[in-house]
C-alpha cells in the first residue's frame, strides 16, 4: 500500500473525538475563559520627543494629547521604544558625526529603558535607520559597542539618503523593543 492510500484509510476524527471527551469540562472552560480574558494592555511611558511633547514620563493609559506618536509603549512585559533620532536642535547646537549621534541615541535609550523599569541589558532588537551606511556603518559600530553587555541584541539596519531622514543634519535614528522582569 503506498503512503497517500495508507493515510486514506486512517481516520483521525474517532481520536480526536475521544481525545476532547477525556478532558475535564471544568479545565477545558476555565482555560478558554483565561484565554478569551488576556488583551494586550497599552501604557504610553514616554511621550515622543517630537511636536513639542517634553513631558518625559506619563503614568497614565491615555496617550499624549498633543502628539500624534508615543515614544515608548509599554504591553505585558515588552517595551516598544519609538525612533530615537541622533539629533534635536533644542538638545545640542550642532548636529555632530555619526558617533557623536549614536551616543546621544544610545544615552537616551537607556534613559527611556531605566525609566520604565528596564536596562540596556533587556533589549531584545535594536533597528537603526542610518544615511549613507557605506561610509558611516564602520563609525556606528565603533561608537555603539559597549553599551549592551552580552549577549547583545539582535540588530538590524536599513540604508537611506540625508533627505529622507525628515530632519536636515540627522544621520541615524534607532528603535528598539526590550522587556521588563
Amino acid at each position: 500500500m503506498n503512503r497517500r492510500n495508507l493515510l486514506k484509510s486512517l481516520s483521525l476524527l474517532p481520536l480526536a473525538g475521544a481525545a476532547a471527551i477525556t478532558v475535564n469540562p471544568n479545565e477545558a472552560a476555565a482555560q478558554k475563559k483565561r484565554k478569551s480574558q488576556w488583551t494586550p494592555k497599552k501604557q504610553v511611558i514616554r511621550k515622543s520627543n517630537s511636536g513639542g511633547n517634553t513631558n518625559p514620563t506619563v503614568t497614565t493609559t491615555q496617550g499624549p494629547p498633543a502628539s500624534v506618536l508615543s515614544g515608548c509603549i509599554r504591553s505585558g512585559h515588552l517595551l516598544f521604544v519609538s525612533g530615537i533620532g541622533g539629533w534635536y536642535p533644542e538638545r545640542r547646537a550642532e548636529p555632530g558625526d555619526i558617533k557623536v549621534q549614536i551616543k546621544s541615541i544610545l544615552d537616551t535609550l537607556k534613559e527611556v529603558l531605566e525609566g520604565a523599569g528596564s536596562s540596556m541589558g533587556n533589549a531584545l532588537r535594536v533597528h537603526m535607520t542610518v544615511v549613507e551606511p557605506n561610509t558611516n556603518i564602520a563609525l556606528l559600530n565603533e561608537a555603539y559597542r559597549g553599551y549592551f553587555p552580552d549577549p547583545p541584541p539582535v540588530r538590524s539596519y536599513t540604508g537611506t539618503s540625508a533627505d529622507l531622514m525628515g530632519r536636515d543634519g540627522v544621520l541615524v535614528q534607532l528603535d528598539c523593543i526590550a522587556y521588563i522582569d
